[in-house]
Parts: structure tokens; C-alpha cells; sequence
């Protein structure tokens, strides 16, 4: 799941380095594929904690891609359901070894645009701050709340400025189809409700906790962010999908965060959250409507004349041909 930090003990010295060599004996995927992989309306899912997998795709394809921004958290597995073409990326790679504050973000999202994503799904592990939230539940967060500290916020430096709106954060259409999906399923889920990132990899202090309730916020952390300012940059619907595992540390009942309760509660809510997906997949229409799909249409502000053309060459794909201008 998109993680509140990977409640796991993380690997930190080389948890980027690529520990998979490649010899003549592993063929499944390449590193800088030569044929074009981009399939416009590709649908991405990205999981953290309990989700390092998709199910029920056919025609699986692993690929590891090379982007501008470094590597990617690990291979994409391409696949499709039914007649959508999917990929998949597991957010803190395989066997869980990258911490929230050693993501590469945009390095993830650059590689699901490669990709031809169009819409994405982030499913996230996160704390309750409210007492109506309860572990097990669902929530479908709106708006998010940044708390994290020096992670790469934008695709847009180095000679080349652009001011997209964060107003509201997440895609309202896919947000409907999560709710729809989970009216049909029957589950226990919240819609809306404000996601506060932190920096992590830490769990939060008692008065840190104490505070970000005072502010209304619903749930809490840790990788969020910039995910979704990156996937607005890439004009990529972005929504999450968030498994409430416990109560932070600010419920003197529950007391503070436990690992086992977490990973108990995200094994038993896991396959509520894939039925989501599965249902969201087949019923995203063709056609995007919402104004995710143009937020880049006058958000860059920089003279054409004094863009670098090595950066334009960098940002094509996410600034094709000024299209709407």
C-alpha cells in the first residue's frame, strides 16, 4: 500500500541500488526497452505496505525502465484486465527496502507516463485521526495536507517554471468510481477527508499527533506527497485508496502504533481494497472528462524563447507540443 512508512525496519544504506543483476538467464524485462511501451489510457496502480502485487491481469510483461530522474522503485508489471491495459508498480520495491524519504517520485511517475498512464490508483497504508475512523476502514481522501521536508516537489526546475493548480488534489472522477465500488461491495469506507504526509520513516509524536488532529486533518502518512503534485504535473488522475490500520498515538484506548496490528489489519482489509480496484478498472470510461487531463494547458509561465532545449527534450512528454495552447 502507499505507505505510512513501511512500519517495517527499512534497509537504508544502498536501499536504491537495483540488487537484481541481470544475466543471460533473466530475459522478462529490459532495462531501456528499444520498442515504444506508451499505450494511451493505461490504467497505474501503485502500492506500498500489503499490495506488492496485482491480481487477475493476463498477458504479464515485467519491464524496468530508465528515466531522466533516476530509477524507478523497480520493475513495471504490465498486464491486462479484461480489455484494460494495466501497470503496476510496487512504491517501496521489492521485498519493501526504500523508506518514504528515499522514494524517488518522480522518477515513479515519469515511468507510469512513459507507460502511457492516464489514470492512477494509489493504494496507501494510513493512521486514523479521527475517532469515527476506525482500523479496517477505507477512506477516499480529497485533499492532502504536505508536511514532508526537502523531497523533489516538481518536474519543472532548472530553467523551465510551471504553476499547476492543487486546489483539489485528487481526480473527482475516479473518487466516484471508488465510492461506487464501494456502495455495490457493502464495505465500511469514508469519502473525503484531508490525508496529512509526513516525512517519516518515524511514526509521530504523542503532541505531534495532538496537533495535526487539532487541525481536522482525517488521516495520516507518509508517501502521498508529492505523488500526487507530480501526477497533476504529468496530467495523470491521481486518487487513493487508503486502508486505516490504527490510530496514530494520539488514542489513549489503542495506545501507540504496533507493527503486528498493523500488518494484522492491513492482511485482513487487502482484498477489500483490490476488489475496489478491480471494479474501478472495469468501469473507468474510455474518455476522460475531468480537468486532470488539462492542468498543464497554461500552467507553464516561462518564455519560449529562453527554455533550455536539452530540459524541453527531458519534459516532452509531459509538455506535448504546448497541445492546448
Amino acid at each position: 500500500m502507499a505507505t505510512r512508512t513501511s512500519r517495517k525496519t527499512q534497509t537504508r544504506a544502498g536501499a536504491r541500488k537495483d540488487s537484481g543483476k541481470r544475466t543471460g538467464a533473466k530475459r522478462s524485462f529490459s532495462r531501456t526497452p528499444r520498442r515504444n511501451l506508451s499505450e494511451p489510457g493505461t490504467i497505474g496502480v501503485i502500492g506500498g505496505v500489503g499490495l506488492y502485487e496485482m491480481d487477475g491481469l493476463s498477458g504479464i510483461e515485467r519491464v524496468r525502465l530508465s528515466t531522466p530522474f533516476g530509477e524507478p522503485s523497480g520493475e513495471f508489471i504490465l498486464g491486462r484486465m479484461e480489455d484494460k491495459r494495466m501497470a503496476f508498480l510496487s512504491r517501496h520495491g521489492k521485498g519493501h527496502r526504500i523508506s518514504p524519504p528515499e522514494l524517488n517520485f518522480r522518477a515513479n511517475i515519469y515511468g507510469f507516463k512513459l507507460l502511457g498512464v492516464e489514470r492512477l490508483f494509489s493504494v496507501s497504508a494510513v493512521g486514523s485521526m479521527k475517532e469515527e475512523i476506525i482500523p479496517g476502514d477505507i477512506v477516499l481522501p480529497d485533499q492532502f495536507f504536505d508536511r514532508t521536508a526537502g523531497r523533489p516537489r516538481s518536474f519543472f526546475t532548472g530553467g523551465i517554471v510551471a504553476h499547476v493548480s492543487m486546489a483539489d488534489p485528487v481526480c473527482p472522477e475516479l473518487v466516484g468510481i471508488f465510492s461506487r465500488a464501494g456502495d455495490e461491495m457493502g464495505v465500511r469506507f469514508h469519502r473525503g477527508g484531508t490525508y496529512i504526509c509526513i516525512e517519516g520513516p518515524q511514526f509521530s509524536t504523542r503532541a505531534e499527533s495532538e496537533v495535526y488532529r487539532s487541525w481536522g486533518v482525517s488521516v495520516i502518512g507518509m508517501t502521498n506527497l508529492p505523488e500526487a503534485r507530480l501526477a497533476r504535473e504529468a496530467e495523470i488522475c491521481y486518487a487513493t485508496i487508503a486502508i486505516v490500520t490504527d490510530y496514530d498515538c494520539w488514542n489513549p484506548k489503542a495506545g501507540s502504533v504496533e507493527i503486528e496490528e498493523v500488518f494484522r489489519v492491513i492482511n485482513t482489509s487487502m482484498e477489500k481494497a483490490k476488489e475496489i480496484i478491480r471494479r474501478a478498472v472495469l468501469a473507468v470510461p474510455a474518455v476522460r472528462t475531468c480537468e486532470c487531463s488539462r492542468a498543464m494547458q497554461y500552467a507553464i509561465v516561462t518564455d519560449p524563447a529562453v527554455q533550455p532545449k536539452k530540459l524541453l527534450q527531458t519534459l516532452k512528454i509531459l509538455i506535448p507540443s504546448r497541445k492546448k495552447s
